[in-house]
């Protein structure tokens, strides 16, 4: 199901970013297991270009993963992903974890988030930060 163009708050960068996919060509498969957990795999090729709305500076990246998210029986998440991804951190998880607030990444990334709002409750990185997209877009 193609994703649908949008806009992330100034709150991320000082300034607006609109965001658009023009390469979704992602696929996945849902598996579920006997304790009811569900782990949806996610592989394909995925690309996003992010737009300072202020002046028109866009970059385009690849976020091609692949990705693995578990949800486990009682609703708290793990994201697993390897590859070249995208990081998206409110302000406050990004001073947290030490990190920019939009963000490529390459290799290891794994984000744990709990219910019932889904706040991230761990995050590890074992790759590098390819893109400060905020940087960037400046």
């Amino acid at each position: 199901m193609p994703v649908r163009p949008f806009t992330l708050d100034a709150l991320f960068c000082g300034f607006r970013v609109h965001v658009t996919l023009p390469v979704h060509q992602e696929y996945s498969k849902i598996l579920k297991a006997a304790d009811g957990s569900m782990t949806t795999l996610i592989t394909g090729a995925l690309t996003a270009t992010f737009t300072n709305l202020r002046t028109g500076k866009a970059i385009t990246e690849n976020l091609s993963g692949p990705g693995k998210v578990t949800v486990a029986p009682d609703g708290s998440v793990t994201v697993t992903e390897k590859g070249h991804n995208g990081l998206f951190l409110v302000p406050a998880d990004a001073q947290r974890f030490g990190l920019p607030t939009l963000t490529v990444t390459a290799g290891p990334v794994t984000e744990s988030l709990a219910p019932p709002n889904g706040g991230i409750t761990s995050l590890s990185r074992r790759g590098h930060i390819l893109v400060n997209i905020c940087a960037a877009l400046s």
